[in-house]
């Protein structure tokens, strides 16, 4: 595929988008990376880094290797994400803290339109693929139940294991590698490591992530080519069941005391705009879904012009 600058530049957005998606817990980079088309590229060019990749370094060159890395595109993409994390990062928790509901209803319109787009990717819709998609669904939503755990976990082997896993959860569409970490203890003893310019614990973290997303992008690979259809149907269901986390309006049950003395949420539950205990902000909520669901529809119209 020869692609021009233009091209890099809108790659490098995408990686801005997914990048800004990927600060929210709740919200799945892997989500952004599939409703902008460039998702089964991702998988192959990550699974591309192999003792192949040596082989052809070694005898051919740098620039060999490169080309069949997918080298531009990966570049372009984690840039990105890079800058986005960088300089949206404080945007968006200045947002979660003084908008939540806007924000949560902006991120629910892009990811309900998500699903529909995902889903008219299943070319067969039969029984089984009704079935894995309504599992999907049923384990998505179990998980964004779950209550965070109290104990902040700092050792290496730790936090080496909560790389690998968060990663694969930021490259599956509807599953947030946010959540994740925030599950297993690990969103604050990252964040505070990223802060402190922590570098041992951020190595640790960043090796055990490199090693989470070789490997299991060589799986989704794998099963987008033996099992595309149903693999869609599993996603899409991850998906629907992941909005209960991304729910505009939602009940604190618990609180916490976070590493800066601070109090915030630690255990909450989605509840119906007309019971919820503050301004539920109805109307501009809804017009966020809107917008967030028509900027979805819009990108797929580009995408099939395009094509």
């Amino acid at each position: 595929m020869v692609r021009k600058l233009n091209d890099y530049l809108v790659i490098g957005l995408k990686g801005i988008a997914m990048g800004a998606a990927d600060v929210v817990p709740g919200v799945s980079g892997g989500t952004i990376a599939f409703i902008s088309g460039i998702y089964e590229e991702l998988l192959s060019a990550i699974s591309n880094v192999n003792i192949d990749l040596l082989k052809t370094l070694k005898t051919a060159g740098i620039k060999a290797a490169w080309k069949q890395l997918n080298g531009s595109f990966l570049g372009a993409l984690f840039l990105g994400v890079f800058v986005s994390i960088v300089s949206l990062a404080k945007v968006i928790k200045h947002l979660l803290e003084s908008q939540p509901i806007l924000l949560w209803s902006f991120f629910f319109g892009l990811v309900l339109a998500s699903i529909i787009y995902i889903a008219k990717q299943i070319t067969d819709w039969n029984f089984k693929a009704f079935l894995l998609m309504i599992a999907g669904a049923g384990l998505a939503y179990f998980i964004t139940t779950l209550n965070p755990l109290v104990s902040e976990n700092s050792s290496s082997l730790f936090l080496f294991l909560a790389g690998a896993i968060a990663i694969c959860a930021m490259i599956l569409p509807g599953i947030s590698g946010s959540f994740i970490l925030v599950l297993l203890g690990a969103y604050q003893p990252v964040l505070a490591a990223v802060n402190n310019r922590d570098f041992k614990t951020i190595s640790v973290f960043l090796i055990g992530a490199i090693v989470g997303l070789l490997t299991f992008s060589r799986v989704l690979k794998w099963l987008f080519k033996n099992y595309k259809n149903l693999t869609l149907a599993v996603l899409t269901g991850f998906i629907i069941g992941s909005l209960n986390k991304i729910w505009p309006w939602k009940e604190t049950l618990t609180w916490r005391i976070n590493s800066k003395g601070i109090q915030v949420p630690f255990n909450q539950q989605s509840v119906s705009p007309f019971s919820f205990n503050e301004d539920a902000q109805l109307l501009p909520a809804i017009l966020f879904v809107v917008v967030g669901f028509l900027l979805i529809l819009g990108m797929e119209k580009l995408a099939a012009k395009k094509r």
